[in-house]
């Protein structure tokens, strides 16, 4: 549910929120590409195709799209090391640690098509507190874009899809978190605006999102001052 807030602003009322972490917490995106580079190279495929299409997705399905001659087992545990050994350049983004103080503990959590190793990695090195509960690669079938991921995310909150909002930055993300129910807001962080038509919002990244009084049915507000499409 949605309600004017200014001319160029909105409050979003929701009652819970599911974050993809690359892109939207954190930024890896050097780590990604050098792993992905890496793999690439040791398996003779084209390096730059290769990283075009790893963002967002479950490392397992892209390597088996690649390559579905080999153990897709094998090598995602390949690429998952390379990532968790490269920590160089993984940071915070800006507006994330400020963001997640102010919204109840219990009412957040992060859905990612990383590994769980490596995203507990991911987000330790980042400083982000790790909820006890996140939704990993390792907890579905299905990664983004089926909206899988994002059903277990609201799931483990105890709450609907439709009382959920979703932050991402991937095509596969936003189209996963709209097929799931939730409102999608998408950050401009690393994908193009064209790739992002999935989300009901734009935003350029987390800085300006703030939290509200909660209502007395549970929810609470997101304001946001959505980008032109």
């Amino acid at each position: 549910m949605t309600s004017p807030v200014s001319a160029s602003s909105l409050v979003i009322r929701c009652k819970g929120v599911l974050f993809d972490m690359d892109g939207i917490l954190i930024s890896s995106l050097g780590s990604v590409e050098r792993s992905w580079t890496r793999w690439a190279q040791m398996r003779g495929l084209d390096p730059v195709y290769v990283c075009s299409i790893a963002h967002g997705c479950r490392s397992i399905e892209t390597v088996a799209l690649l390559r579905p001659d080999l153990d897709a087992q094998t090598e995602n545990d390949i690429v998952e090391q390379f990532e968790i050994d490269d920590t160089e350049g993984v940071q915070v983004l800006p507006g994330v640690l400020k963001l997640l103080a102010a919204l109840p503990r219990d009412r957040w959590t992060v859905v990612t098509s990383a590994t769980g190793p490596l995203a507990r990695v991911r987000l330790a090195t980042g400083g982000i507190p790790v909820p006890e509960r996140i939704i990993t690669a390792d907890d579905v079938s299905r990664g983004k874009p089926d909206p899988a991921p994002y059903l277990a995310g609201a799931a483990i909150l105890g709450l609907a899809p439709q009382d959920c909002v979703v932050f991402e930055d991937a095509e596969s993300g936003t189209k996963a978190g709209r097929a799931a129910g939730c409102t999608v807001i998408a950050t401009t962080f690393s994908h193009s605006v064209k790739s992002l038509r999935a989300a009901h919002y734009l935003i350029e990244d987390l800085t300006g999102v703030e939290v509200t009084e909660p209502h007395a049915d549970g929810s609470f507000g997101l304001r946001i001052t959505p980008l032109e499409r």
